[in-house]
């Protein structure tokens, strides 16, 4: 993600250097935000919060643990703050659709309910199981890295993951059940 040179520079006070590994990092402390957040603005103020900590603390940081993964753990903890702060609020957005042709407009539109349902299934679960969601398969963390960026054994992981994954299915067999969402 980040080269280590990068980092070091960073933390012996190289401002420069620290800026350039910012930028470099805030489209994914965005998205991991967003990804659990499911909120627009609520991602922002946590990127934000999140950078200005990983800019505070940089000095802090230990190679014991990939640089990736003591962001990301930044990250999720600030948005699992935020989250028990603020319940979150479903926003509704508008999405523009190119109108190329019929079959391409129906897949358009059945790929948006999709990818609706499955995030209105992955709000539902439990925070934890929800934050192990996000980061396996929407930051393609391995099991090791969840375990280390949440601080947990690598068998609760496991079985979080186990668990959110039967919930899902239960929640997307329910919307299939109940038709398109919309």
């Amino acid at each position: 993600m980040v080269e280590q040179g990068l980092i070091r520079a960073a933390q012996q006070g190289d401002r420069d250097a620290l800026i350039t590994l910012l930028r470099e990092i805030e489209t994914h402390v965005y998205r991991t935000a967003y990804y659990i957040l499911n909120n627009e603005q609520d991602a922002l103020d946590a990127a934000q919060e999140a950078l200005i900590r990983i800019y505070t603390k940089i000095g802090s940081y230990e190679e014991k643990a990939q640089f990736k993964t003591w962001v990301q753990r930044i990250v999720t903890n600030i948005c699992i703050d935020k989250f028990r702060r603020n319940k979150p609020t479903v926003s509704i957005e508008e999405h523009e659709l190119v109108f190329q042709g019929k079959e391409s407009v129906e897949r358009e539109v059945m790929s948006g309910y999709i990818a609706e349902d499955i995030r209105e299934a992955i709000d539902q679960l439990p925070e934890h199981h929800r934050s192990v969601v996000v980061l396996r398969y929407l930051q393609d963390f391995s099991y090791n890295e969840i375990a280390d960026c949440m601080n947990l054994p690598l068998n609760t992981v496991k079985s979080y993951l186990f668990r959110a994954r039967q919930q899902l299915q239960h929640l997307l067999q329910d919307y299939q059940k109940g038709g398109v969402s919309g």
